[in-house]
């Protein structure tokens, strides 16, 4: 029996809090680095990478760790908040009408820096870019995300548009194209959608991760369809990600831009480019296809990735939480997190899947007087 919309919703939004929280520590590091510093493969909840993390980074000394949520889920939930005021589908103008003034309009608990803040005091400058151009900059939202460094930075928070089109992926992507335009450009832009349509696509009653692959492949341009193709295909042939995760990085390395140092990339990182595709979204899909879906795998194949693993592990939280609902979520991690972080992380995802309903059936009435038209005018042209 297919699990309901609300669940998987629940099992999407969750499984991706929870793979971003476990992947906060790990950020930025290699795999050797995050096992000479926690004994061996993450496979939990852990703290802090630093010990002193207040002062070890002064440009961002925040609490990652201990299962504290990160920026993804904060501008997840932001976005979220977005469709439960528009409660229909929301466009580049959306973002600046109704994103803007959530990051800097209203506080919100942010569990890193273990205040109520505003999310503009947490985001990183990639994501301040979209404050920057549209609310100081008045630039045209459809084009603002031109000029901002090409990351991940949208993609890792549009698993609620994939929510709103669940069940259809090329719904979803159209959608998220729009929805990213005023925050990034070139291959980010592209991931954003493809990872929306990825979210969408295991909403189906008959969703197989090989179907959620075939669909994203589908629906990818350029260098991000051949990444995820190179680490998909490299990806079928483990069943571990332990064993896993140096053959992802070697299948992903030639699209990638920002280099072997994940902290120190080159002058040609992150650049526009359609030979190139962010790391991030291959590698989630790649972890996937080595966990046959299963979230518990998915999500510590991501962690211990290492890099970007953050944002890694939360795009594969999200997918095979939608696949499999939320009881596929580990409970000691839904509840460790949602108490470390002081969120509701049941909370959005209810309020999503009941937007998603709306927009369902506005979406079926809008097409009913489409076609009731177009037959009018066939049967003129007659």
């Amino acid at each position: 029996m297919s699990k309901p919309l609300e669940d998987r919703a629940k099992g999407c939004l969750v499984g991706a809090a929870v793979g971003d929280a476990l992947g906060g520590p790990a950020e930025g590091w290699t795999p050797e680095d995050l096992v000479e510093r926690y004994g061996g493969r993450i496979q939990g909840i852990v703290p802090p990478f630093y010990e002193n993390w207040r002062d070890a980074r002064p440009i961002a000394p925040y609490h990652k760790g201990d299962g504290n949520v990160t920026d993804d889920t904060l501008m997840t939930h932001a976005l979220v908040r977005v469709y439960t005021k528009v409660r229909d589908h929301i466009d580049a103008y959306s973002i600046a009408e109704h994103l803007v003034p959530e990051l800097i309009g209203s506080k919100v608990w942010i569990p890193e820096l273990e205040a109520e803040a505003l999310p503009l005091q947490r985001i990183f400058l990639a994501e301040k870019w979209i404050v920057a151009r549209l609310h100081y900059g008045h630039v045209d939202p459809r084009e603002a995300g031109v000029g901002n460094i090409v990351n991940c930075g949208a993609a890792m928070y549009m698993a609620p548009v994939g929510v709103v089109n669940a069940g259809n992926p090329d719904a979803a992507y159209a959608e998220a194209i729009e929805v990213a335009g005023p925050h990034q450009s070139s291959y980010g832009r592209e991931a954003a959608a493809v990872f929306a349509a990825g979210v969408a696509s295991a909403f189906r009653p008959d969703s197989t991760v090989d179907s959620v692959v075939a669909d994203c492949m589908r629906l990818a341009k350029d260098g991000t369809r051949s990444a995820i193709a190179a680490v998909c295909e490299v990806a079928s042939k483990y069943d571990d990600w332990e064993a896993a995760i140096p053959a992802l990085r070697d299948a992903v390395e030639p699209f990638d831009t920002v280099g072997p140092e994940y902290r120190k990339p080159g002058l040609g990182a992150r650049r526009p480019s359609r030979l190139h595709s962010i790391e991030e979204l291959p590698i989630a899909l790649g972890m996937l296809v080595v966990s046959r879906g299963d979230t518990r795998s998915t999500v510590l194949g991501g962690v211990n990735y290492g890099r970007d693993c953050d944002s890694i592990a939360s795009m594969g939280g999200a997918i095979s939480g939608a696949l499999n609902g939320l009881t596929d979520v580990p409970l000691e991690w839904r509840e460790r997190v949602a108490e470390a972080s002081r969120l509701d992380l049941e909370a959005p995802a209810v309020a999503l899947a009941e937007v998603a309903r709306e927009i369902f059936e506005r979406d079926v009435r809008r097409r009913r007087e489409h076609e009731d038209a177009f037959r009018v005018l066939l049967a003129g042209r007659a």
